[in-house]
């Protein structure tokens, strides 16, 4: 009988070969928000926006075996070849999901269900609160959720000032059939420094993402990221992970140009926090053995 690895066994092997990857591309940074915690108002321009998108499916659709890409922004609805995109993926095999504020018009969230239909991915539903009336909010994500024959979630950042309303937001989502998961804040690309007693709310209403820590962190861990999964963004440039992409590490190549070239195998995280949601929800690094940058230290 073989016996069970132990811990530090199980923290140098990777988990098994994931057999979809995951291209998280942030197709433009236009966004018709200006939320005051939003990490994209860094960037200078805020209208930049992928332009060849033929160029962009056929380099998605040509990647080696099965993929799924996850559009994001800015807000990729805001993309004037959004659900053209959309709908060239899906007739390329690709399984397309969705990171979006939810803003366009109900019309138009149910084609993206529509035209998703045959292999249908995640739809991500932001709450921003500083724009969106939670009733109408709400509404609209029952009657998507019903439409999408995917996943659905609803997430919302934990600011300081939302952060005593969410248990009870949770709550009302819930009673709906409706998932919402929580995001700490983040100020300067990390997540703020929550007092003792806010990280006890936070975890407790599922921490980052729904994974139990406030900021996950797998340094040291093997990940599947830049072989398997990787971001892209509206000129076709790539990193292995949001971190990498951040810190300008470990950049892979471009899409378009043909110079992007993936790693065959998994390889360590480099990076003390990680807010890759992708490689945690889809089995590409072994999250029982990460640990929460923000735990309080043992005394």
């Amino acid at each position: 009988m073989n016996r069970p690895l132990d811990r530090g066994e199980r923290a140098s092997r990777p988990t098994p070969y994931p057999l979809e990857g995951v291209v998280s591309w942030n197709m433009n940074t236009t966004c018709n928000y200006r939320c005051s915690y939003c990490t994209q108002r860094f960037v200078d321009d805020r209208r930049q926006r992928a332009k060849d998108v033929d160029a962009f499916v056929a380099g998605l659709v040509g990647l080696p075996g099965d993929w799924e890409v996850k559009l994001s922004g800015g807000e990729p609805f805001r993309h004037p070849g959004f659900l053209d995109a959309v709908a060239a993926m899906v007739a390329g095999g690709l399984r397309v999901s969705v990171v979006t504020n939810f803003s366009d018009s109900l019309e138009r969230l149910l084609r993206f269900a529509e035209l998703t239909a045959s292999r249908p991915g995640v739809l991500s539903a932001s709450l921003h609160l500083e724009y969106a009336d939670v009733g109408e909010f709400l509404t609209k994500a029952v009657a998507v959720q019903a439409a999408h024959a995917g996943s659905f979630n609803v997430t919302c950042v934990a600011t300081r000032d939302v952060l005593p309303r969410l248990g009870e937001l949770q709550r009302r989502f819930g009673e709906e059939g409706v998932r919402l998961k929580v995001q700490p804040e983040k100020q300067d690309r990390d997540v703020i420094e929550y007092t003792g007693d806010e990280r006890t709310q936070l975890v407790a209403l599922g921490g980052h993402n729904a994974t139990g820590r406030v900021a996950p962190s797998f340094a040291g861990l093997p990940c599947w990221a830049g072989a398997r999964s990787f971001i892209l963004d509206h000129e076709g440039h790539a990193w292995r992970c949001y971190p990498a992409r951040r810190q300008r590490t470990e950049y892979l190549g471009n899409l378009l140009d043909g110079t992007l070239l993936l790693h065959e195998s998994a390889r360590l995280c480099q990076y003390a926090y990680c807010n890759c949601t992708v490689p945690q929800e889809r089995g590409m690094m072994n999250v029982s053995l990460g640990r929460d940058a923000q735990a309080p230290s043992a005394p």
